[in-house]
């Protein structure tokens, strides 16, 4: 990624800002900016449109997605079906890179493991908690009663409602609510496009505009064996976008922390992203070794380093914001200005006014834990990660339900059993050569006296551990997890298990230091956060929106371009585009850079077919981050003219602030979507289906 100065000069933080500038925003669905909607654009949704859209829209595992069709279609990226994709592959069939298509519903194949949620109901909590947590009580009693007192209340709430429920903390624990979902488990993949045209550009053109890029797949939600029918389903566009048309996005982003205090934020850019940043550099180097092996081990592993790579040029842009000292300042001002309001007031002195001191405190406690917290864990192998969670499953479910930790209430425990019992891809030589790896880095960076190493390696090497380890275990067989499950503590203290044997070891290692950061870092960020919240909201008011937390978010903005590179980069790129870019880098004859440029066969035996003027991907002024990917972008009928996929590089340091100048969200526009499953592949039924014609 090229370093490049970045715009501030819409900077809008939402640290403090009484009133956003703006298309800003990753807005909850109990408090959208309907007015200022309406000022801007003439129009604003109602009620009806908005429940119609939050029912359309499913939250893939890590991204998001959207029923598109009156028989459960389902639209998302390619990117974010990939790793669902590689797992129904095989040596014989590499989905992934050459693609997809189900001619009829029995082809369609079943994904294992795959879930998608819909967000049916919210509730906010936030009024009795504050009763079930008296103001009185130190950080860690306040958190130890206050989880507690949330597992009541979702079992409760999932006894009633016979939904999924999850704990949504907003405004830094400002707010709390139970946001209930219907999950949806039987998922099965119906097409595909080739990794090449979904990825056009390769790594080179990830996060940059002008883009090129066919990122969808399609899958259906099935119930009862019969093609699911959902009441609210987005309806394809018949008319299209133009320049300056209002878009939605309606998505999952995944975390934000323009809310966080300047002292958290300096934690990030001094400990917490290097630290990140290494440990997948790490990562990294270990697979691409490992795929130099042999043509089927890069098979089994091109998915984890393509999420990689992406992860990398993510955090890094992040990152840059961090470390730009404009927008730090004006961070750091917006903070002190809502201090100096907080002093003001007697009241809120009381309550907040040593709140930052104590968040900072706390940073720089997890400073000093964050290097340890990087390496003692289970090494990147999987065998050890179901390890852990047999043993940690087996005791807590010995003990009775008010004695257990919060993430081990009965509900938790049951969606844990559950996906230990999924079959997944398994390959014992990736298992071996990446489980060393790990293990050569924890003793690297930690040295051999640390417990974690004495635990793991003792007197032996890395590689002789894991070899024993793997080639001992037989935990990569579901059949063999489950039957251990079903024996519970008994059959889990009596296993020999080489694996069960090592996370037996790496348990308590493993808690006490979850328990120093709980008790002396998160306690203390969550009390203190909430306490800010609480000042802010004083001091401003609720005209704002909360940290994105993957949970489903409206933001929304105009087809836009953009400045850059001295010049005005155009809204739509085309299919003419497209073939330029592939004849500009000199075909698929000239592999440049890995062949980021080149094009399946396919596209090339039916260019004359596509029309070159058609759209094929759009940027809007839009503000997303990471876990939008697969978002439905619908124009202001509720019908669906795109698919995020993207943003430029600019709006990297969202993660911290957004700037209207140059953030913008890149989508797939519907229109290329039809056209080339009409004309490159000839999906005329799926076309059908999906536009409804």
């Amino acid at each position: 990624m090229h370093r490049r100065t970045l715009t501030l000069t819409f900077l809008a933080c939402a640290l403090a800002a009484p009133s956003l500038r703006a298309d800003e925003g990753m807005w909850t669905f109990d408090n959208l900016p309907t007015k200022a909607i309406q000022a801007k654009f003439g129009w604003a949704p109602d009620q009806a449109w908005l429940d119609h859209v939050r029912l359309s829209c499913l939250r893939f595992p890590g991204g998001s997605g959207s029923f598109v069709s009156k028989d459960g279609l389902v639209l998302t990226n390619h990117h974010v079906g990939r790793s669902w994709i590689q797992r129904v592959s095989s040596k014989e069939q590499d989905l992934v890179k050459n693609g997809f298509a189900a001619t009829t519903r029995e082809q369609e194949i079943k994904v294992p493991g795959l879930e998608l949620m819909t967000l049916v109901a919210m509730e906010d909590i936030t009024a009795r908690l504050a009763k079930a947590v008296p103001a009185t009580l130190g950080e860690q009693e306040a958190l130890k009663v206050r989880e507690s007192a949330i597992e009541a209340i979702k079992k409760e709430l999932q006894e009633k409602g016979g939904l999924t429920c999850e704990h949504v903390t907003l405004y830094q624990g400002g707010e709390h609510w139970i946001y209930s979902y219907r999950k949806h488990t039987d998922v099965r993949l119906v097409f595909a496009p080739e990794q090449q045209i979904a990825f056009f550009g390769g790594d080179p053109d990830n996060f940059t505009y002008p883009r090129h890029n066919l990122d969808f797949s399609v899958f259906r939600v099935y119930e009862n064996g019969k093609p699911y029918q959902p009441k609210d389903y987005l309806k394809w566009t018949g008319t299209g976008l133009k320049a300056g048309d209002l878009t939605f996005v309606i998505g999952h982003p995944g975390r934000t922390n323009r809310q966080d205090t300047y002292a958290q934020m300096v934690f990030s850019r001094d400990t917490a992203i290097p630290l990140r940043l290494k440990a997948m550099e790490r990562r990294k180097e270990a697979l691409v070794e490992y795929a130099k092996t042999s043509a089927e081990a890069s098979r089994q592993v091109n998915t984890q380093i393509f999420g990689i790579e992406n992860s990398i040029k993510a955090t890094t842009g992040n990152w840059s914001g961090l470390k730009n000292p404009r927008a730090m300042a004006r961070i750091e001002a917006a903070e002190q200005d809502l201090r100096a309001k907080v002093a003001k007031d007697p009241k809120l002195a009381s309550e907040a006014g040593q709140s930052w001191a104590k968040i900072e405190q706390a940073t720089t406690l997890s400073a000093s834990l964050s290097r340890e917290a990087a390496y003692v864990g289970t090494a990147g192998s999987t065998l050890l990660g179901y390890a852990l969670s047999l043993v940690r499953i087996s005791d807590e479910e010995a003990k009775p339900g008010d004695q257990r930790l919060p993430e081990y209430s009965d509900a938790n425990l049951k969606s844990a059993k559950a996906r230990l019992g999924v079959p997944a891809p398994y390959y014992p030589e990736q298992e071996v050569f990446l489980f060393t790896k790990g293990l050569e880095e924890a003793v690297a960076e930690l040295r051999d006296a640390h417990p974690f190493v004495k635990a793991m390696v003792g007197g032996s090497s890395p590689a002789a551990v894991a070899k024993n380890a793997v080639s001992g275990s037989k935990l990569q067989d579901p059949e063999v997890r489950k039957a251990l499950l079903a024996g519970g503590k008994q059959a889990l203290d009596a296993s020999l298990d080489p694996m069960i044997l090592l996370a037996r070891k790496l348990d308590p290692l493993d808690r006490d230091l979850k328990k120093k950061l709980k008790e002396q870092v998160q306690s203390v960020i969550t009390e203190h956060g909430a306490r800010i919240a609480k000042a802010r909201f004083a001091a401003y008011g609720k005209n704002t929106y909360p940290d994105a937390t993957f949970t489903l978010r409206l933001t929304y903005g105009a087809v836009a371009e953009y400045p850059a590179n001295g010049t005005l980069i155009q809204p739509f790129t085309t299919f003419g585009g497209l073939f330029d870019r592939y004849d500009g880098w000199g075909g698929n004859a000239a592999k440049v850079h890995g062949g980021a440029w080149t094009l399946p066969q396919r596209w090339l035996d039916r260019r004359s077919a596509v029309d070159p003027s058609l759209p094929f991907n759009f940027a809007h002024k839009v503000d997303i981050i990471g876990g939008n990917s697969g978002s439905p972008v619908i124009d202001r009928k509720g019908e669906l003219v795109g698919l995020i996929f993207d943003g430029n590089i600019e709006m990297l340091p969202g993660n911290y602030f957004y700037d209207e100048a140059v953030n913008r969200g890149v989508s797939v526009d519907a229109r290329a979507l039809t056209h080339a499953l009409d004309k490159i592949y000839g999906a005329t039924a799926l076309v059908a289906e999906l536009t409804g014609k």
